[in-house]
């Protein structure tokens, strides 16, 4: 039985949603260089960690977080050698950091790309532009 916790009810309503949303900038990010200590020797791994320093979430990293970098790619390195029983884990880390969408969506992660050019609707606006089309569509 895969998935987390039970199937939804059809007319489920949230009402304990957070207060609050972890907004990061969305831009690529300067980063760290790979440590040479580190002995990383696959391009795979060397990706991984280009990758990570320059996407929007190392904005928000602590040194804690560099660390746990550094580790995941010795396993990314390690995996990319042929040690696979490691995948299971490194998918693990990096959910933690909001490496997809279903991870960011869980984090209640969003990047703030375009926040300035989004105007903010109300219903009124939306009742207004449905009856223009109908005007439009109708007479």
């Amino acid at each position: 039985m895969a998935g987390r916790g039970r199937a939804p009810k059809a007319n489920a309503v949230r009402r304990n949603k957070p207060p609050f949303e972890n907004k990061v900038s969305g831009a690529a990010q300067a980063g760290r260089e790979l440590p040479e200590e580190l002995n990383i020797t696959t391009a795979g791994a060397r990706r991984f960690w280009d990758t990570w320093c320059r996407s929007p979430q190392v904005e928000t990293f602590e040194e804690t977080d560099w660390t746990e970098l550094e580790l995941t790619t010795v396993l990314v390195d390690r995996f990319h050698q042929g040690d696979t029983k490691l995948a299971a884990e490194i998918r693990l880390r990096v959910a933690k950091w909001g490496a997809t969408t279903e991870d960011r969506s869980r984090l209640r992660m969003s990047f703030d790309k375009h926040v300035e050019d989004e105007k903010p609707t109300t219903q009124a606006d939306r009742k207004v532009v449905a009856m223009d089309r109908y005007k439009q569509a109708f007479g």
